[in-house]
């Protein structure tokens, strides 16, 4: 996709002081845009990157995110190490690793960063409770 898709969904709406910004990183446009829906739904600021080239590019350029939902198979760089490189740039970020793989067990990289069985959720997702309830452990507001 390109650019201009990208910054449409990043700045679709607007945050108000109190909702979590959240940065869904995905290149399955279906999977993105149903996340982003249900999320803010729930209140919570979303952010979209389909690649992580685009995720560095935003994080660099200002984009303040509290929780990044990351695929890990992604063209280009991959979620493992797109985690680690955002990490670098915004260390207060937490991960929610979203993976079409039921066996993963995070890299020894990604548990450096705070990444722990319990932020590991399997595409596809029957209930998307299960991240709003991730996210607020990780960054409670409520």
């Amino acid at each position: 996709l390109d650019r201009e898709h990208v910054l449409f969904c990043v700045y679709r709406s607007t945050r108000s002081p109190m909702e979590l910004s959240v940065l869904i990183v995905d290149d399955e446009v279906s999977i993105c845009e149903n996340l982003a829906a249900f999320l803010e739904d729930e209140g919570l600021q979303v952010h979209v990157a389909y690649s992580g080239e685009d995720a560095l590019r935003l994080v660099e350029e200002g984009l303040e995110i509290q929780v990044c939902i990351m695929d890990l198979r992604l063209s280009g760089i991959d979620g493992n190490q797109t985690s680690l490189s955002l990490h670098q740039v915004a260390p207060e970020t937490r991960f929610l690793i979203h993976n079409g793989s039921t066996d993963y067990t995070p890299s020894a990289e990604l548990v450096s960063i705070g990444v722990t069985s319990a932020h590991l959720f399997s595409k596809p997702l029957a209930d998307m409770t299960q991240l709003v309830q991730a996210i607020h452990v990780l960054y409670p507001t409520r």
